[in-house]
């Protein structure tokens, strides 16, 4: 389990997270969700080591974050992040073979390449696996950096905005690869988006945040409520049910 305990952040005079304690889910999807500068994506950071926290505690299996050596916390827990700069010219299975670095140090074993091919057949590049990452589609490069990340085989899986950029079919499929990782493999999402219905409809648990501080967690039945929404966004969301799914409605 990932737990949380008071964490903070501050850059300069100005808090981003302030005594943000949580307890996340194993086995399931979690996503962030909140308005822009609520915290959401230095929290996930901060989770995965990528920035350090100024005060509070990250546990990892009972074991505190900062404890963990570096090579084996990337065997448990791996991120994508918003931004990918990656400037050289490569294939989507070069990109891919990367997630295998923790394991192969770059010598790549019968292992790895089985882990490679399972992860590029997962996200469906197959077919494309020698293609350069400049001659894709904005939703087939991000499914090939998700191939990346499912090579690396970590417990929990961490995603900052995987659908940023992304039109409505590829945001779908995204979403779609990421329910699998969780029905099929057993691995832990945790992931920021901005759009509720997409939180709504593929989350287990959802955590609203405002301003650096949780403002409620839950159940996605919990937290897809107009009570909720309205106080984390400052505008009115109506609620209408299609198909026993609740769709959210934006008023300004």
């Amino acid at each position: 389990m990932v737990k949380v305990m008071n964490l903070f952040k501050q850059y300069g005079e100005k808090p981003v997270v302030e005594d943000v304690s949580i307890s996340i889910p194993k086995g399931k999807i979690t996503t962030f969700i909140g308005p822009n500068g609520a915290g959401k994506s230095t929290l996930l950071s901060m989770i995965s080591r990528l920035i350090t926290k100024d005060e509070g505690e990250v546990m990892i299996e009972d074991h505190e974050l900062g404890n963990w050596k570096t090579e084996e916390l990337s065997k448990k827990i791996s991120i994508l992040k918003q931004s990918n700069h990656i400037h050289l010219r490569l294939t989507i299975r070069e990109l891919v073979s990367f997630g295998r670095f923790p394991y192969s140090r770059g010598r790549l074993t019968d292992e790895d390449k089985e882990k490679i091919d399972q992860a590029i057949e997962f996200v469906t590049l197959t077919d494309m696996e020698n293609k350069y990452l400049d001659q894709l589609s904005g939703g087939q490069r991000q499914r090939a950096y998700i191939a990346m990340v499912i090579a690396q085989d970590t417990e929990y899986v961490l995603l900052d905005e995987p659908l940023n950029n992304l039109d409505m079919n590829h945001s779908v499929q995204i979403m779609k690869t990421l329910s699998r990782l969780v029905r099929e493999l057993g691995k832990t999402v945790v992931l920021v988006v901005h759009d509720i219905n997409f939180a709504s409809c593929y989350s287990d648990y959802i955590v609203a945040m405002k301003d650096g501080r949780i403002i409620e967690e839950g159940s996605t039945a919990k937290m897809i409520e107009p009570s909720v929404l309205n106080s984390v966004y400052d505008m009115d969301i109506d609620i209408h049910t299609i198909n026993n799914q609740k769709i959210c409605v934006y008023f300004q």
